[in-house]
């Protein structure tokens, strides 16, 4: 489905345009596949990008590979800032992030669960990544609504993909630690989700409000695993990676 593109003249920022992605049924095929020109980085043993690549490692639970992309994981960016509003039978969210690659990630994520896309400039080099409103996400949006307050629903769970899309829009990489930026509804619920994963934490305030932080080899390491290799257009610094 094709994106609905920017909105109020605006251009698109770098990395555009969007990458066809596999069909579902071939994602955790094509998720590794080499691209072209990427064979010498692939073999390179000193690439980041290589580290716990074996061909014996298997699919971790609750990870990437282990699902295929269902709608149900943008419930991930829910957890995070994004924002749901409710039309009628309709629904849409919204998300400001701050990189253009994150646009260019988000956007295909979408397009890979059916959901037309678009994109404006929110101001300081910034950008909102809106869906149109669609039944589609009318069930998702509504079970996270208490009125105009955003809230989880009691379930609530995180899996590897919910977590990749929570990081493409409000993750980032603090020195070694991997920080979660929170939303205004910062909920033990939340909390509670991570941990079911592995991942415990408590939310600590940050420059862009609370934010959960994870630190020290064991929980990187899991982060990592849940949220699977970067996609192509990620800086290698912006990414988890397995040590």
């Amino acid at each position: 489905m094709p994106l609905t593109g920017p909105v109020d003249g605006e251009s698109v920022p770098g990395l555009f345009p969007t990458p066809e992605l596999a069909p579902p049924a071939a994602r955790g095929r094509a998720d590794r596949a080499v691209r072209p020109g990427a064979a010498a980085a692939r073999a390179d043993p000193a690439d980041p990008r290589q580290r716990g690549h074996d061909a014996d490692r298997q699919l971790a639970f609750f990870g990437v590979e282990a699902t295929e992309p269902a709608v149900g994981d943008l419930a991930g960016l829910l957890a995070g800032p994004a924002e749901g509003s409710v039309m009628g039978g309709t629904a849409r969210l919204a998300v400001v992030v701050d990189d253009a690659w994150r646009v260019h990630v988000l956007a295909a994520e979408l397009q890979a669960r059916h959901v037309p896309t678009s994109w404006a400039a929110a101001g300081g080099g910034r950008h909102t990544v809106r869906t149109a409103y669609t039944r589609v996400l009318k069930p998702l949006v509504a079970a996270w609504l208490r009125g105009p307050a955003k809230r989880p629903p009691d379930a609530f769970h995180l899996d590897g993909r919910g977590l990749r899309l929570w990081f493409v829009a409000a993750g980032s990489m603090a020195d070694s630690d991997v920080l979660l930026r929170l939303g205004p509804a910062a909920h033990q619920r939340v909390g509670a989700a991570l941990a079911a994963v592995g991942l415990p934490a408590s939310p600590e305030p940050g420059p862009d409000g609370l934010a959960y932080r994870f630190t020290g080899r064991q929980l990187l390491n899991r982060f990592a695993e849940l949220v699977g290799d970067p996609p192509p257009t990620v800086p290698q610094v912006a990414w988890p990676y397995r040590g």
